[in-house]
């Protein structure tokens, strides 16, 4: 993925190591560039749009004839046309209500942490770090096994920090500070034990 070069996946992945080293918990790190393709978007917009000038080329006199048959194919040019301008990913991503963009990185999330083993590990003490670039969305995630021991309002602090940074463009070094922060915090209550065995890969998943 362009927008996370190798040395800064390499970044990530050290983070991960040093971070195991000091904690049970496993950390798994993972960023998409996107959690939805939003390809209906496209069609609704271009026939709003259309409809709605077609609506108002039937009021507003015209100075010159047009034929039944001009008008219907101005109609499939013109939606043709702004399907494929509202296909543009920029702009595309842009008409989704925030909300939305929210909801479906968030269900991303979740299934990421199913999906990659975190739900399984020996004492449930997975912890997803989670990236959606486009729709600047951040999530910490963790298992029933360090739930027990830190509340979920510990992380609200670190997680503001790490969507900020990577709100900035600046996502490794969101993974890393936010991965350092964790592991401050579940060294002391999650420490690691003698015979600890890594469960999980500790590369970087990019999806």
């Amino acid at each position: 993925m362009p927008f996370l070069e190798h040395k800064d996946r390499m970044r990530i992945e050290e983070a991960v190591a040093a971070g195991e080293k000091r904690t049970a918990a496993e950390f798994v790190c993972v960023v998409t560039r996107a959690s939805g393709n939003y390809l209906y978007l496209p069609t609704l917009a271009a026939t709003a749009v259309m409809l709605s000038l077609s609506g108002i080329a039937l009021l507003v006199p015209w100075p010159f004839r047009v034929t039944f048959t001009e008008f219907y194919l101005g109609q499939v040019l013109g939606f043709i046309g702004l399907y494929l301008l509202f296909r543009w990913r920029p702009l595309r991503h842009r008409l989704v209500p925030r909300e939305i963009q929210r909801r479906r990185a968030g269900a991303r999330a979740h299934q990421v942490f199913l999906d990659y083993g975190l739900a399984g590990t020996r004492n449930r003490t997975g912890v997803l770090f989670f990236v959606s670039a486009v729709e600047h969305y951040v999530e910490i995630i963790t298992d029933r096994g360090v739930r027990a021991v830190v509340e979920d309002e510990s992380w609200a602090q670190i997680l503001a920090e790490f969507g900020a940074t990577v709100d900035e463009g600046r996502i490794a070094d969101g993974f890393v500070t936010a991965i350092e922060a964790c592991t401050t915090i579940l060294a002391e209550r999650l420490p690691a034990h003698p015979g600890d065995v890594d469960e999980l890969p500790n590369r970087l998943v990019l999806l």
